[in-house]
């Protein structure tokens, strides 16, 4: 019984030791940047603006903080409707990115982490594969 214990407290050790949220959070937002770069920087441009009433800011939106599902969704399935963002309405569309969901969660990690936003929640593929077409 005092081996599995031991045992149990030193695989847990390890986990603590050898991984490391933070850095698997900043790894994804690099990855995310490149992405954002290829895609999403032609719309809501390199210092996440956007532009007004035509394409939402990514910039301190509290979209991407009060609905991260959402968000997620619009990147996976493409958007069509009205939306507020900051206070301000938008009805435009938005395509599907076409991005695998390991990427998508990568570009989500680096909008929710970027332009003065910042949500130290992990976006995982596991959260965006949940994520269903309605």
């Amino acid at each position: 019984m005092k081996l599995l214990t031991i045992l149990g407290c030193g695989v847990i050790y390890s986990l603590a030791f050898f991984s490391n949220p933070q850095d698997e959070l900043n790894k994804s937002i690099a990855r995310g940047k490149e992405l954002y770069k290829e895609s999403c920087i032609t719309c809501h441009l390199a210092n996440g603006e956007g532009v007004k009433g035509t394409f939402p800011p990514l910039a301190k939106a509290d979209f991407l903080s009060k609905y991260p599902e959402k968000a997620i969704h619009a990147v996976k399935f493409g958007m069509n409707g009205p939306i507020k963002v900051n206070g301000i309405d938008y009805n435009n569309a938005m395509p599907p990115s076409g991005f695998a969901d390991d990427e998508i969660a990568d570009v989500m990690n680096y909008i929710r982490n970027s332009f003065g936003n910042k949500n130290t929640q992990l976006i995982t593929e596991k959260i965006v594969a949940a994520v269903k077409e309605k």
